[in-house]
């Protein structure tokens, strides 16, 4: 997702430097945007920076790469965290950032890869306010929504509970395309019936034909969403909030992970019950 962002960025007219772990796609990616150029290391990325802007997968990732360039942050940047990590992560980052005289904002983004491509990613945000308006301008190039939640942190957290309403959603539009197929109904029409009343989300609207079809290639993957509920579980754990619907939807999504399907999207939910 980060290289899509990078190239809304250089073609809103920002001086765009790139790095990636693998040396490679930097380098393709310059030459697909044609603009901006690409660094040998995170620290050599930052070097002239303004703005900061990682997009990882996990906490030990976004340690990793911070750790690399956080000798190098000066006084006055801005980092930005767009992975979905935890709150704690977040938290750490900005005290590090912080003791470089360097501002942090943890903002996470929904929207997926489509939302990366088009620039009509949702961002969440935690931070201070002064950090966050002198951010918030140059994050509009791949943005349609920016929100700032709360302090740091509350960016990531507010990432759960997206992640905890999107989980209880797919698997309710799944047992229900499953009960209309097993009591003979037309899907096609029954979506037709309750899509435009109390039960429709983005998510009927536009999965539930390919779950229908059983083709699972079109959107975040069940080891990413893995990965953002065991944030949120252990993010409860801590703070004594009850998930038991999202506890459980976690053990259905390792069912589909089991059976080697962790690259499927998320709508994959319906396979386990049509099995």
């Amino acid at each position: 997702m980060g290289g899509p962002m990078a190239r809304h960025l250089a073609h809103k007219g920002h001086d765009v430097t790139v790095w990636n772990r693998t040396g490679e796609k930097a380098d393709a990616w310059v030459i697909k945007t044609g603009a901006g150029k690409a660094a040998a290391t995170p620290a050599a990325a930052i070097a002239d920076a303004e703005f900061i802007f990682m997009c990882l997968g996990d906490d030990p990732d976004v340690e990793t790469v911070f750790a690399d360039f956080a000798p190098a942050l000066k006084a006055g940047q801005v980092v930005a965290d767009h992975t979905t990590a935890s709150a704690g992560l977040a938290r750490r980052l900005a005290e590090g950032a912080a003791s470089k005289g360097a501002g942090f904002i943890d903002a996470p983004v929904s929207g997926g890869q489509a939302g990366a491509e088009n620039g009509q990613l949702t961002v969440m945000c935690g931070g201070d306010q002064a950090t966050f308006a002198q951010i918030e301008p140059v994050m509009r190039a791949y943005s349609k929504q920016i929100t700032l939640i709360g302090d740091v942190g509350a960016g990531q957290l507010a990432k759960s509970v997206n992640q905890i309403c999107i989980a209880g959603i797919v698997q309710g539009v799944a047992e229900g395309l499953h009960f209309a197929r097993k009591n003979g109904l037309d899907e096609a029409r029954v979506i037709e019936a309750i899509s435009a009343g109390a039960a429709q989300s983005w998510q009927m609207q536009n999965r539930w034909k390919t779950m229908v079809d059983g083709k699972f290639d079109f959107g975040f993957a069940v080891d990413w969403m893995r990965k953002d509920l065991r944030i949120a579980l252990d993010a409860a754990r801590t703070t004594g909030a009850s998930l038991p619907l999202t506890s459980l939807i976690d053990q259905f999504y390792a069912d589909v992970q089991a059976e080697g399907h962790g690259r499927w999207d998320t709508s994959s939910l319906i396979s386990r019950l049509n099995k």
